[in-house]
């Protein structure tokens, strides 16, 4: 049984390097594309993970659009080599909309498979993949108006993936706030923010219902201080073992109920740190399209959220 890793555009290295730490063997490479015999394993680099990966023959474009076809409906292709081939099977297969997402929006639920040509003949497919989106990137409609800064594209994104987001009135937290971008979001959904970070927010931001600003620092603050909150949500920048004290702290308090940040690298990718988040009871940890030498942390009661 095949496994295949999809690693991020650009940040093919972390994932050998992640991979390599579990103890995964890659068996080849094919582009972005890492292949394993063993079991699929939880990998935040990776964009997409293809589960149970199966080698068909290719006999002719036809046939191999018929056979993907007979597992199921819908697939997206990752084309790194005999592109031109690859599309006209694709061409063959039930059209995927790949409409940019209007957030807030939930991730599509139905199940899209992944495949890919190793050579002319030949091509391997997965009808089980991690990502609900094709080769795990998410295209979103921009506003290129409102909001600080690009930074609140890895908070839709992180939203759209949960399939959940603060709710009207809801009581958010949001820590190194500065300029604004993550507390525009949440004011645009209604929630109530207190923005944490010693430099102002833009003024457009401070000035929307809702938000209250403290000019005060993230790792400084007190918990109590601040009381109960249904989200804690933190694009701060600093070490991720700072960032991972932090919310170990916030966890402890027991005042919040959800939480995602951006555990962001300086230098080395710090994967023991990394793999410390994921181990936290509920936690996921992954690459979003939207960012870049780092990672977004994810803990998230859907019952109280």
């Amino acid at each position: 049984m095949t496994t295949a890793y999809l690693a991020a555009d650009g940040f093919d290295n972390q994932l050998r390097e992640e991979l390599a730490l579990a103890g995964v063997p890659i068996r080849t490479e094919h582009g972005r594309l890492l292949l394993s015999d063993a079991p699929a394993h939880d990998a935040a680099w990776a964009a997409n993970v293809w589960r149970g990966c199966v080698e068909l023959p290719v006999a002719s474009i036809g046939t191999a659009a018929k056979t993907l076809r007979d597992i199921q409906r819908n697939w997206a292709m990752y084309a790194p080599l005999h592109h031109r081939r690859a599309a006209l099977i694709q061409e063959r297969l039930p059209h995927v909309s790949a409409k940019p997402v209007v957030f807030p929006a939930a991730a599509p639920t139905a199940p899209l498979g992944s495949w890919t040509l190793l050579g002319p003949d030949r091509m391997l497919a997965a009808a089980s993949c991690s990502s609900p989106f094709a080769n795990g990137e998410v295209q979103l409609i921009e506003d290129k108006v409102g909001p600080p800064s690009r930074a609140y594209l890895k908070l839709w994104e992180a939203l759209v993936r949960l399939r959940r987001w603060p709710q009207p009135g809801e009581r958010c937290l949001d820590l190194g706030a500065c300029p604004g971008g993550w507390t525009w979001v949440l004011a645009k959904l209604g929630a109530q923010v207190v923005a944490i970070d010693k430099a102002p927010l833009d003024p457009r931001v401070a000035a929307m219902p809702g938000v209250e600003w403290r000019g005060e620092s993230a790792f400084a603050l007190e918990p109590a201080s601040i009381g109960p909150v249904d989200w804690l949500f933190s694009d701060v920048i600093c070490y991720p073992a700072r960032l991972f004290r932090l919310v170990e702290r916030w966890r402890a308090s027991g005042l919040v109920k959800n939480f995602v940040c951006t555990i962001k690298f300086q230098g080395e990718t710090d994967h023991e740190t990394a793999r410390a988040f994921a181990g936290l009871p509920g936690a996921t940890v992954l690459h979003l399209h939207n960012n870049k030498h780092e990672l977004t942390f994810v803990l998230s009661d859907p019952l109280t959220g």
